[in-house]
């Protein structure tokens, strides 16, 4: 059965990468949709975030990455996946996480399964790792060597 993992992406961090792995454990393919929200002030723009993520998955096997414009029940319908996987580390992302599957569910009858964040990256977010980073800490720990790269890089040309 295939399973989608959507997400922004904006980086793509170790904690999305748990998710994703462990996903890729319980169905037999996951695709990783990298999204666009109109809302959101991003580091990189979306061709960088989907590139990101394609090379922080190159390991695993039954994983790919495809970018999402639109709803993402609309892009679980072309990609024949039944399944949203969604990672929670808080109860707030419970919260939301739950109003979104039942939507989903009414609008296209897609299950929504959601994985607790493992412990070790289970507090942090791509937004806190910005900010972490805009500040001149070090973030290595919880993104890929790659992405580390392109955070700096990106931080020095603003």
């Amino acid at each position: 059965m295939r399973a989608v993992c959507p997400g922004s992406f904006d980086p793509i961090t170790r904690g999305h990468l748990d998710i994703i792995s462990r996903a890729a454990e319980v169905f037999s393919e996951v695709v990783v949709a990298v999204g666009h929200n109109t809302t959101k002030n991003y580091l990189f723009d979306f061709g960088e975030r989907v590139e990101l993520a394609r090379d922080a998955i190159a390991n695993l096997e039954n994983v790919r990455v495809e970018p999402i414009r639109g709803l993402l029940v609309d892009f679980c319908r072309q990609h024949d996946a039944r399944v949203i996987v969604k990672g929670v580390r808080f109860g707030s992302d419970f919260d939301y996480e739950l109003q979104m599957s039942q939507l989903n569910r009414q609008l296209s009858g897609i299950e929504t399964v959601l994985l607790p964040a493992g412990r070790e990256y289970g507090t942090i977010s791509s937004s806190m790792l910005r900010e972490v980073a805009h500040n001149g800490a070090d973030i290595s720990a919880f993104v890929t060597a790659k992405v580390n790269a392109a955070v700096l890089a990106k931080i020095a040309e603003n």
